[in-house]
């Protein structure tokens, strides 16, 4: 296996993030407040560090990453990211490095679970550099999504391999040119978001915050109370750009190179979460209304807001929908499996998969009633091959088995079973808050002890990464030549 590549990558990656750290690092000098020496001080560590990986790695001819190479890399570009991201928040806040990275980590995955209070009177900076991170993850994700676990065939991503993930000569011009407009378009929607939130009330800053944590569907807030703190307009100008951030993005570049926006609903991902959205929120909607616990015009408004951001492992609160009682949170902790579409900011298992399950019960029912029959399995009219549901199945086995081991490990060190379970698929979806109230919208992580926020921090990444990226580097084979 070829490390010198990898170091050589990683390096370069520490430097963006080292890049990064001077935005936060300028509005606190500006500022004349708390954090410009010590986002200095991280800047000056992660840059040294950089410099270091990319001296020892650095080749005068550089050989091609095989796919061990790539499985080792992408764990290796989000770990190291996080654990020299961390150091702000130490130095600043003067937590434990455990919070520390349980923070960043929970950011850079665009989970938005926090062990921080008291966000409405924290430095501005600190606070910048939490939404950067997110909106960093976000777009870094999309493009992973798209270029690289298609390439690895991970968890059926296969379906969507297009010429960005063919890793020829040939293909690495268009490689870098799908990124590019994956990045133009990202940040255009991070724009538009963010004139939303200025035109509904909100400040420049927490504007600017709250539009790259929507459209990352990462759910870092500048305050306690999250979207509840905020105007009823920031709420619906947060629901339609939180629901963009849910879509392939992609599509957004196949609209806009054909200019139209048909091509964003000519999808079977789109269309059937489109039909998931509108269904749970009708759903909840009724419920509370004839629950009396709301009128009509705030009962769907705070459904359909509740609904779009846990479907998108967004993860904003708004109002605290474990007290609308039991029903609701059966609701929810349905919707913390799904996820969005593949190919977008958002984690969970994806839509596609509960697609292309439900085809294949389908298939197999006709197969049982017609044991001769050709029932060929296609997906947005493409075939769906042997190789794709295999490695679809093997996905949602990891993926259940992550979470119920987690959730082993967190009643090992102390957590309830439910508050376990609720951390471990809030973690492994990366939502955000949890389904108890200790987690929940209203409460946080910071009384889970250190042990249990670093295995916390491990299924947020192996949820971020597909789970069987992480998974394949603890097997024998991966390792032998």
């Amino acid at each position: 296996m070829a490390y010198r590549p990898l170091l050589f990558i990683t390096g370069l990656v520490l430097s963006k993030i080292a890049f990064f750290m001077y935005f936060p690092m300028a509005f606190a000098f500006y500022n004349g407040g708390l954090g410009g020496i010590e986002f200095l001080s991280a800047i000056v560590i992660t840059h040294l560090t950089s410099i270091v990986f990319c001296f020892i790695g650095n080749e005068e001819e550089r050989s091609r990453l095989g796919v061990r190479e790539m499985f080792l890399l992408t764990t290796a570009v989000w770990v190291s990211a996080s654990l020299f991201a961390a150091l702000p928040f130490v130095m600043i806040e003067h937590i434990s490095y455990s919070d520390a990275f349980f923070e960043t980590m929970s950011g850079i995955t665009t989970t938005g679970s926090t062990v921080l209070h008291g966000l409405d009177t924290m430095h501005p900076s600190i606070l910048l550099w939490r939404s950067i991170l997110q909106w960093l993850g976000g777009v870094g994700f999309i493009v992973m999504g798209v270029a690289i676990l298609p390439f690895l065939n991970v968890g059926g991503m296969r379906l969507f391999q297009t010429e960005s993930s063919d890793w020829s000569d040939k293909a690495e011009s268009k490689t870098r040119r799908v990124a590019i407009d994956i990045l133009l378009v990202y940040i255009a929607l991070t724009i538009c978001c963010f004139i939303g939130y200025r035109y509904t009330g909100m400040e420049n800053f927490d504007a600017l915050n709250h539009a790259m944590t929507t459209i990352s569907t990462g759910g870092y807030s500048t305050s306690d109370g999250s979207m509840g703190h905020f105007s009823k307009g920031a709420h619906w100008n947060a629901i339609i750009f939180m629901f963009l951030g849910g879509l392939p993005f992609l599509l957004f570049i196949r609209a806009f190179r054909h200019r139209n926006i048909l091509h964003l609903f000519n999808d079977a991902q789109v269309l059937g979460f489109m039909r998931l959205v509108f269904f749970f929120t009708t759903i909840l909607t009724v419920y509370l209304v004839l629950t009396g616990q709301f009128l009509l015009p705030d009962a769907i408004r705070l459904s359909l807001f509740n609904v779009v951001s846990v479907m998108t492992t967004t993860g904003f609160g708004l109002d605290d929908f474990i007290s609308w009682g039991d029903f609701s949170v059966m609701v929810f902790f349905i919707l913390f499996f799904f996820g969005a579409c593949s190919g977008s900011t958002s984690g969970g298992i994806k839509i596609f998969r509960f697609q292309i399950a439900l085809s294949l019960l389908k298939r197999q029912l006709m197969l049982l009633m017609h044991p001769h029959g050709i029932f060929p399995q296609k997906y947005n009219n493409r075939t769906v091959s042997d190789d794709i549901l295999r490695s679809l199945i093997a996905f949602i086995l990891a993926y259940m088995a992550t979470i119920f081991v987690s959730t082993l490990l967190l009643t090992l060190f102390g957590s309830s079973a439910m508050v376990s379970l609720s951390a471990s698929i809030t973690a492994v979806s990366n939502v955000g808050p949890g389904l108890s109230p200790s987690i929940g919208p209203s409460g946080n992580f910071a009384d889970f002890p250190n042990i249990s926020k670093w295995i916390l921090s491990v299924g947020m990444l192996m949820g971020r990464l597909e789970i069987l990226t992480v998974v394949v580097m603890f097997t024998r084979h991966f390792w032998r030549r």
